[in-house]
C-alpha cells in the first residue's frame, strides 16, 4: 500500500520541479530582481507623498488662521516666509527652487553614461529635503504654490538614491528609466491619478519609446498609488461635482472658453519667464534679498485686501466653485491669483504651479460663465474645461491635463469635452510661444548643472541662481 502514495508524491514533486523550472527562468529571475528596488522605491514615494500632503494641508490651514485672525500680520510674516524659503534654497540646494519638473526633465536628459554623475546637483536627497522645507515655509507665509511639481522632483530623487544603492552585481534598470519612473510615481501619488502619471511620462518627461520603460512605469504607479490609498483611502482629489455634459452648439462655448483660458495660461508662463530673466540683473546677495522681500510685500498687500482666497494652493476655491457656487465670486479674484502665483514663483523659493494653475483656471472659467450668462447647472463643465485649458497653456501637456482633471473628479461623461479643450488650448498657446514653460526652464537647469559640476568649489551663498 505505501508504494502508491510514495510514487504519487514523487510524481507531484517532479511536476512541481518542471513547472518551477519553466516559470522561474533566468529572464523572470532577472526581471524580479530588477523590479524589486523600484517597488520598494514606489512604496517610499507613496509614504513620502502622503506625509508631504498632510504637511501642506497643515501649513495652509495655519496660514489661513493667522490671516483671518490678524490680517496685518501679512506685512511681516509673508516677506519673512519668502526670505526663509529663498535662503534655504540659496544656501543648501539651488536646484530645489521652483516647480521641480524642469529639474527632472533635465536630469533625465543628463542621465547618460558620460554625464549621469552630474544629476546629483538636481536630484539628490538633500535637494529633496530642502524642497520640502522651502515650500512649506513659503506656504506658511501665504505663498500661492502647489506641492505636485515638488513631489515629482522628490520622487525622482528617491528613485535615483535607491537605484544608486543597489550592489554592483544586482541587475539594474537604467538610470534614465529610474528617473522617468520616479516622476510618474510622484504624480500618481500626489494627485491619486495613476493614468495621469503614465500620460505625464509619455507627454512631458520623455520622448523615448514607451516599450523601454512601460512595465517599470506601470508597476511603480500602481505601487505608489496603492501605498497612498492605503493611508488616505480611495479618495478623489476634487470629489464628484455634478456635470451636465452637452454636445452640439454648446461645444462652441467649450472651444471659446478653451481659447481664452489657454491664452491666459500661455501669458502666465511668459510672465514667469520674463520675471525670471529680470531677476538675473540682481547679482549680489543684498539685491536678491530685496527682490524676494519685495515680492513678499506685494503678496502681503494682496492677502490683506482679499483674504485667504488670495493665498494658498487654491484647492478650497475649486471645491467652492464646483460644489457651492453662488455666482458671487468677485471679478478681481483671477488677477489676484495670477499675480500671487507669479510673485510666489519669482521669489526664488520652492513651490509648484500645477494645483495653482488649476485653481486660476477655475476662477477664470467661472468669471467667463458669469460674463456670458451661463446657468449655474451648466457651469461645472465649463469650469473643468477652463482648468484643463489654463494648465495646458502653461505646461503644454493637453492629454495630461485632461486625464488629471478627469481622474480628480471621476466625470467620465465629460472626457471628450476635456480632451477637446486641451487640444484647443495647446493650439492657441503655441501662437504665444512654441515651447512650454518647462522646456525653457529645463534648458536653463541643464546649463546650470553642467557649469556647477565643472567648478572646483561649491557655489558661494550669495551667487545668483535664476530660472
Amino acid at each position: 500500500m505505501p508504494f502508491f502514495p510514495s510514487r504519487y508524491a514523487q510524481a507531484l514533486a517532479w511536476l512541481d520541479q518542471q513547472l518551477l523550472q519553466r516559470l522561474y527562468t533566468d529572464r523572470v529571475r532577472r526581471l524580479i530582481l530588477q523590479s524589486f528596488p523600484f517597488w520598494f522605491a514606489s512604496v517610499v514615494v507613496g509614504l513620502v507623498a502622503v506625509g508631504y500632503e498632510r504637511l501642506f494641508i497643515w501649513a495652509e490651514l495655519v496660514s489661513f488662521a493667522w490671516l483671518r485672525r490678524e490680517p496685518l500680520l501679512a506685512f511681516g510674516l509673508t516677506p519673512l516666509a519668502f526670505l526663509v524659503s529663498w535662503a534655504l534654497v540659496q544656501r543648501w540646494a539651488p536646484a530645489a527652487r521652483g516647480s521641480g519638473i524642469p529639474q527632472v526633465m533635465a536630469g533625465i536628459e543628463l542621465s547618460n553614461p558620460a554625464q549621469h554623475h552630474r544629476t546629483g546637483y538636481l536630484l539628490s536627497l538633500r535637494v529633496a529635503f530642502v524642497k520640502v522645507l522651502s515650500s512649506v515655509a513659503l506656504l506658511l507665509g501665504g505663498g500661492v504654490i502647489g506641492r505636485e511639481g515638488p513631489t515629482i522632483q522628490v520622487a525622482a530623487a528617491i528613485f535615483r538614491a535607491i537605484n544608486k544603492l543597489q550592489p554592483a552585481g544586482w541587475p539594474q534598470l537604467s538610470r534614465q528609466i529610474a528617473l522617468v519612473t520616479g516622476g510618474a510615481a510622484g504624480l500618481a501619488a500626489a494627485f491619486n491619478t495613476p493614468l495621469g502619471g503614465i500620460v505625464f511620462v509619455v507627454e512631458e518627461l520623455t520622448q523615448m519609446h514607451m516599450a523601454r520603460f512601460r512595465m517599470a512605469v506601470f508597476s511603480a504607479v500602481i505601487v505608489a498609488g496603492l501605498t497612498a490609498q492605503s493611508l488616505l483611502g480611495p479618495y478623489l482629489y476634487l470629489g464628484f461635482p455634478k456635470v451636465t455634459s452637452h454636445a452640439g452648439w454648446f461645444l462652441a462655448t467649450v472651444a471659446l472658453v478653451a481659447v481664452i483660458c489657454g491664452l491666459a495660461g500661455a501669458v502666465f508662463a511668459k510672465a514667469l519667464l520674463w520675471l525670471g530673466n529680470y531677476r538675473k540683473r540682481f547679482t549680489t546677495w543684498g539685491r536678491q534679498a530685496a527682490w524676494v522681500a519685495g515680492c513678499g510685500l506685494l503678496l502681503a498687500g494682496l492677502a490683506y485686501a482679499v483674504g485667504q482666497e488670495g493665498v494658498g494652493t487654491g484647492k478650497p476655491i475649486i471645491n467652492r466653485l464646483l460644489f457651492q457656487n453662488d455666482g458671487q465670486t468677485p471679478w478681481y479674484l483671477f488677477p489676484v491669483r495670477f499675480a500671487g502665483m507669479a510673485l510666489s514663483y519669482s521669489g526664488g523659493g520652492a513651490g509648484g504651479i500645477f494645483a495653482t494653475s488649476l485653481s486660476a483656471g477655475a476662477v477664470l472659467g467661472d468669471g467667463l460663465c458669469r460674463l456670458g450668462g451661463v446657468s449655474l447647472e451648466d457651469r461645472n463643465l465649463l469650469i473643468l474645461v477652463s482648468m484643463v485649458s489654463f494648465l495646458t497653456g502653461v505646461v503644454r501637456s493637453p492629454f495630461t491635463a485632461a486625464i488629471l482633471v478627469l481622474e480628480m473628479t471621476d466625470r467620465h461623461s465629460a472626457i471628450f469635452q476635456l480632451l477637446l479643450s486641451g487640444i484647443t488650448a495647446q493650439a492657441v498657446a503655441s501662437l504665444v510661444d512654441p515651447h512650454s514653460f518647462y522646456e525653457h526652464l529645463k534648458a536653463g537647469f541643464m546649463r546650470e548643472t553642467l557649469t556647477e559640476s565643472s567648478l572646483p568649489a561649491p557655489r558661494p551663498a550669495g551667487s545668483p541662481t535664476q530660472e
